[in-house]
């Protein structure tokens, strides 16, 4: 996404002054799994979390260590998943499961083709956030800075394999469809390229609801 077009870009930030937000529909029902190491926890923010069904319960507004913020649950909202359905031109919502553990939550989105896991860190504050971000690049594999208009303003990157991670505040964003084919949907967008757009999406959400 180093090169992408400036009408990409310009579409991506459209989204985030235009697109209305609501809060995420999921609540949490995992058990929280032990402490990792920081390298690990780096490498995979995601990893040993145990799940709980994204069933439509309400959602705590602010971050702790008991339970994800309510932008955090955005993630697992109506947004991504509608725009996630609109992408691949799915009939129906995809099963999600979502957890949260050593204070990140996870959604996992279950499409025919495998799994597309979006994640939020929730650090301390923004400086942690920062080098949380810069401690995944550095163990990320082929990973290339999003740069210009396309990271809209926010520390971003993208790895060859599939995902996107953007950090805005005390927030990480990873957006990981590596484990999806080469191309998907109708319109054969990249992997890379749904990762992107998905992004956008929740960093609208949280531009409207910070």
């Amino acid at each position: 996404m180093k090169n992408r077009t400036p009408l990409l870009a310009s579409l991506a930030l459209s989204s985030l002054l235009l697109s209305g937000c609501a809060a995420a529909a999921g609540s949490v029902g995992a058990v929280p799994a032990p402490p990792s190491d920081a390298a690990s926890a780096a490498s995979s923010p995601s990893a040993a979390h145990s799940r709980g069904h994204h069933d439509g319960g309400a959602a705590s507004p602010r971050a702790s260590t008991e339970g994800p913020s309510e932008a955090a649950k955005m993630v697992c909202g109506v947004q991504p998943m509608d725009r996630l359905t609109s992408i691949l031109d799915l009939k129906q919502d995809p099963h999600t499961v979502n957890s949260w553990a050593d204070t990140t939550f996870t959604c996992l989105y279950h499409l025919d083709e495998g799994a597309l896991e979006i994640s939020v860190k929730e650090a301390a504050d923004q400086a942690t956030a920062l080098n949380y971000f810069e401690a995944m690049q550095a163990l990320a594999v082929d990973a290339t800075p999003i740069e210009g208009l396309a990271n809209l303003g926010f520390p971003a990157y993208e790895t060859e394999d599939g995902s996107a991670v953007f950090q805005k505040d005390s927030f990480v964003l990873q957006v990981d469809a590596s484990d999806l084919p080469a191309t998907l949907g109708p319109d054969a967008i990249t992997r890379g390229a749904l990762a992107y757009q998905l992004s956008t999406t929740i960093l609208a959400c949280w531009v409207e609801h910070p």
